[in-house]
């Protein structure tokens, strides 16, 4: 990914750990100007070779997002960095958090973690593989995706102090090779194709000088059960038992957490896959860079393919690089290389989705994208993350554009709650960027109209 030049980013003097202990107000702020990649050095936006093969009609125009002018008087924010900290790891490429815990991913072997609300580092988490390309956390157990197109698997204990047991590694192939050895007849033939033709097909991979059956049968689990390309998102779907990863070999592939048994390969799209995001009731969404979105839904009664696609969404020709669910599935957000966040609206007795409108601000692409509560936090390759708050009437409003970073912001998340005083309504932030800093954001928010306070602000339309 390209980096920003430093000479037009924002000025921040250090990156050593730090308080910002002014407060800013911040009413709102909606740019309209449009996106341009003028300013990022070597970076082109993709072109579609056949922008007329999506499945259903072009979203209608862009939303203006305009707010009232006796609305700006009802608004009022405050946001302050209460911590940044730079590490010798590189670029920081993803983040999670969970249990009063952030994990965060980069170009180094580790997994840090880090305890809140003091913000310290409590462990880290090592393997032989570098450059964590995706977190994804659940119940006690840590899921990361390294650039081997691997996913390392820990579990978490609170015996006194936080430790993280390392579980296996996906795929997990051995077993198979041993299951699948049988007798004494070391000649195999897989799939109609001799032991020769079979070498063929995996070149260039490297064999012994007297390979047997099994280096070959390990082999070929590795090429049918890995990603062919990088690991760039993962999603868990707890109730039905079930971890997903999408990469850009265009495919997302449904692991079983029980065994950690990949039981399914879905083709998705025909472009790399850049986000994945699951909701409660089981349907997978899915982000490419062919500019669409999507919907696929799980049919336990269709054999080796239960899931099955419902609906293509088209986001206004432009790659999605990253998506998000509010926390009842009602809206799914969508973020877009030209800068704009597309966001879809689901009906309350259909559960069909139509589109809902775009956010406008950021003028590069948006690279990551976070929902809690009615807060919706997103990161982008301009240097900044805004924060907007959904509000009961399903408007949109930027109550806070975070500045400091030196590079594109690649990975978000936030929580809400009382971590450092009591506040009004707030949220506490985390961006990582391709800076190699991870900074941490307050952000309080109050609607003196009062419109806006609580956390399930969403309407449905009815179809």
């Amino acid at each position: 990914m390209a980096s920003l030049d430093s000479s037009s980013s924002p000025p921040n003097p250090s990156f050593a750990i730090r308080g910002i202990q002014t407060t800013q107000k911040f009413l709102r702020s909606i740019s309209s100007k449009e996106p341009s990649f003028s300013d990022l050095p070597n970076y082109t936006p993709p072109r579609l070779s056949n922008p007329t093969r999506f499945h259903s009609s072009p979203p209608s125009p862009r939303p203006s997002n305009c707010v009232p002018p006796s609305k700006l008087e009802e608004l009022q924010t405050s946001y302050r960095c209460i911590s940044s900290v730079l590490k010798k790891d590189g670029q920081i490429l993803s983040i999670a958090s969970s249990n009063g815990l952030i994990y965060t991913g980069s170009e180094s072997n580790c997994v840090r973690v880090w305890k809140l609300p003091e913000f310290t580092e409590c462990e880290q988490l090592k393997t032989k593989a570098c450059m964590v390309v995706a977190i994804e956390v659940s119940n006690d157990r840590v899921y990361a995706a390294y650039a081997d197109c691997k996913i390392r698997v820990w579990r978490r204990t609170w015996d006194g102090v936080v430790k993280h047991v390392r579980l296996a590694t996906i795929p997990k192939t051995g077993s198979y090779v041993r299951s699948y050895i049988a007798g004494r007849d070391k000649m195999v033939k897989i799939n109609g194709l001799n032991r020769t033709a079979f070498v063929g097909l995996l070149r260039p991979h490297k064999f012994s000088p007297r390979f047997d059956a099994c280096q070959l049968l390990r082999c070929f689990f590795n090429i049918v059960m890995k990603h062919m390309g990088p690991i760039t998102s993962l999603a868990i779907n707890l109730s039905d038992d079930i971890l997903f990863s999408a990469s850009l070999d265009k495919t997302v592939k449904v692991w079983r957490i029980s065994d950690f048994k990949c039981i399914e390969t879905i083709q998705a799209h025909s472009e790399p896959i850049n986000a994945i995001v699951v909701a409660d009731d089981g349907v997978l969404y899915t982000g490419s860079d062919d500019a669409t979105v999507r919907v696929w839904r799980r049919n336990f009664c269709s054999g080796d393919r239960p899931h099955s696609l419902t609906v293509t969404l088209p986001a206004k020709y432009s790659p999605v690089k990253t998506l998000t669910l509010t926390s009842d599935g009602g809206v799914l957000y969508g973020g877009c290389t030209d800068g704009y966040i597309h966001y879809w609206l689901k009906g309350w007795f259909s559960g069909q989705l139509q589109y809902g409108g775009a956010l406008q601000g950021h003028t590069h692409a948006v690279m990551c994208l976070t929902s809690v509560a009615n807060y919706v936090i997103s990161g982008s390759a301009d240097s900044t993350s805004r924060v907007w708050v959904r509000e009961q009437d399903g408007q949109h409003t930027c109550i806070a554009v975070l500045q400091g970073h030196r590079g594109p912001i690649r990975c978000v998340t936030a929580f809400t709650g009382r971590v450092v005083e009591e506040r009004e309504d707030c949220c506490t932030v985390c961006t990582g960027s391709l800076d190699g800093v991870l900074k941490v954001w307050r952000v309080s928010y109050t609607n003196l109209a009062g419109r806006c306070s609580t956390a399930n602000g969403c309407e449905y339309f009815e179809l």
